[in-house]
């Protein structure tokens, strides 16, 4: 069987049933083999092996492997070359290259074809079984991204939203609920939270999914230039109108309208989109005919439009008409559990863009990341990112490459303590055991007051308790 066809007849059976997950063992020495094949086995690891590039490619196509060990000189292909094709069909396999020849050159050239790491025979024990654990972590949180992007594109066409906690998972099976209707809805959440990400998704999951989905961020213009945009006008409605001009609500016709910070709206536009909203009618700037307007509206704020109504800055109508369905996105310090998953999603956008090699976060780095408060939320996550890959010189994203801030330089950030060995899966752990176990000491150890702060549900918060083995200690105080 040519090697093309084994790549092509590629078929996942799912996760590996064993724990620690599943290695392939690729080298022409059975002595090496067998070496490998026992210490990883005593680990706990499932192993299979393979004497030629072609076997391994047989192996490959029959099942999932969470890690490849490589050998560099192969009797019927050269390793690097052969990394270079696996990574080409699949950029997700983790690859480790293990080889008698360690040059500075082959290193290079391996992590330049995409290995995760180069391990040189004869290998520390120790030090080969912490990168094999480094190795199936990252390999096991890249495939967790990739499945739940898979899923969540399938069930709800998705593109670029990343999470699997419960407020994200809620607001998904919302947003399918939502979708198929007619009705207005009102997204509320900080700056960065994804807002209209969510109301592309919206649109694609309505009926009007093959029509216009049109973006305008109605705080960004003065009120006249605004409604010119939303309405059009007719030539000569004002000096510099020397042509009549289409607006969005005639662009978006049968399509979706989203309102972008519509909170900053001024009093005057706000009382014309009523209008629409109440009438579904509108007219051009300086026009006298009516048109329909055949057009769904997202509208989004950062702020709080209930406060905005007391406050006399926002009209109590269209408040209510707006907030038909309301999607309330919570910021990321409060599901911080998706961020191991947002950092590898942005690796691998900005090192594709970049024509990188594929990259990985340091413990170090992750923990910085993790501890992190996050104000400007998930596009800031974006944002210091992509800065880590283009700025860095090699395959890994250190401490050194993010800011002062949010590397805790000159802050009083907690630092927990991880073996070098620790999995992504532990460091997260860790951080999570370590922010459940402080917010139930500052309320006494009360449950139910923790999960209010958390703002998670109780049943929640002791799922959490029970797996992270937290002791529960006995209130000290009334």
């Amino acid at each position: 069987m040519s090697e093309a066809a084994v790549i092509s007849q590629r078929g996942f059976s799912g996760a590996a049933p064993f724990p620690l997950g599943s290695v392939l063992i690729v080298d022409d020495e059975a002595a090496i083999r067998e070496s490998l094949q026992t210490l990883l086995e005593m680990e706990g690891y499932q192993v299979e092996t393979a004497a030629t590039a072609l076997q391994g490619l047989e192996r490959i196509g029959e099942r999932e492997f969470d890690l490849i060990l490589l050998d560099l000189a192969l009797p019927d292909r050269n390793g690097i070359d052969l990394l270079a094709d696996l990574r080409i069909h699949n950029p997700q396999f983790s690859i480790i290259m293990i080889t008698a020849y360690g040059t500075v050159e082959n290193a290079v050239s391996a992590m330049q074809a995409g290995a995760v790491n180069f391990v040189q025979k004869p290998w520390d024990n120790e030090k080969l079984l912490a990168d094999v654990r480094a190795a199936v972590a990252r390999h096991r949180v890249e495939e967790e991204n990739i499945q739940l992007k898979r899923a969540l594109k399938q069930r709800y066409n998705f593109e670029n939203i990343v999470g699997k906690s419960e407020p994200m998972l809620r607001i998904f099976d919302l947003v399918a609920q939502v979708a198929p209707s007619r009705s207005t809805v009102l997204l509320q959440g900080e700056s960065g939270t994804g807002k209209e990400l969510i109301a592309k998704a919206i649109h694609l999951n309505s009926p009007r999914r093959d029509r216009s989905f049109v973006p305008v961020n109605t705080g960004s213009m003065p009120s006249d230039l605004l409604e010119s945009t939303l309405f059009g006008h007719v030539k000569g409605a004002f000096t510099s109108a020397i042509a009549s001009k289409k607006g969005l609500f005639e662009i978006a016709d049968r399509g979706t309208l989203f309102l972008d910070e519509i909170g900053n709206m001024s009093m005057d536009t706000q009382s014309k989109i009523l209008r629409v909203l109440q009438d579904r009618k509108f007219m051009h700037l300086g026009g006298v005919h009516e048109l329909q307007a055949d057009v769904r509206i997202i509208a989004a704020t950062n702020v709080d439009l209930k406060q905005h109504v007391r406050d006399g800055k926002f009209r109590e109508d269209l408040f209510y008409r707006l907030n038909v369905i309301t999607v309330d996105l919570p910021p990321l310090r409060q599901r911080k559990e998706d961020i191991p998953l947002l950092v590898e999603f942005f690796l691998q956008k900005y090192a594709e863009e970049n024509d990188r090699p594929a990259m990985r976060v340091t413990p170090e780095a992750l923990r910085a990341l993790l501890t992190y408060s996050w104000p400007g939320n998930v596009r800031e996550v974006e944002n210091v990112i992509e800065r880590a890959v283009v700025l860095s010189s090699g395959p890994e994203i250190g401490i050194d490459l993010l800011a002062d801030n949010i590397a805790g330089r000159g802050t009083s950030f907690p630092r927990l303590e991880h073996r070098g060995d620790a999995s992504l899966f532990d460091i997260v752990e860790d951080y999570e055991r370590h922010i459940i176990v402080d917010m139930l000491d500052k309320c006494n150890w009360n449950q139910t007051d923790a999960a209010e702060r958390f703002r998670v549900p109780l049943s929640t918060l002791n799922q959490k308790i029970k797996r992270l083995s937290i002791e529960i200690k006995k209130k000290t105080r009334d």
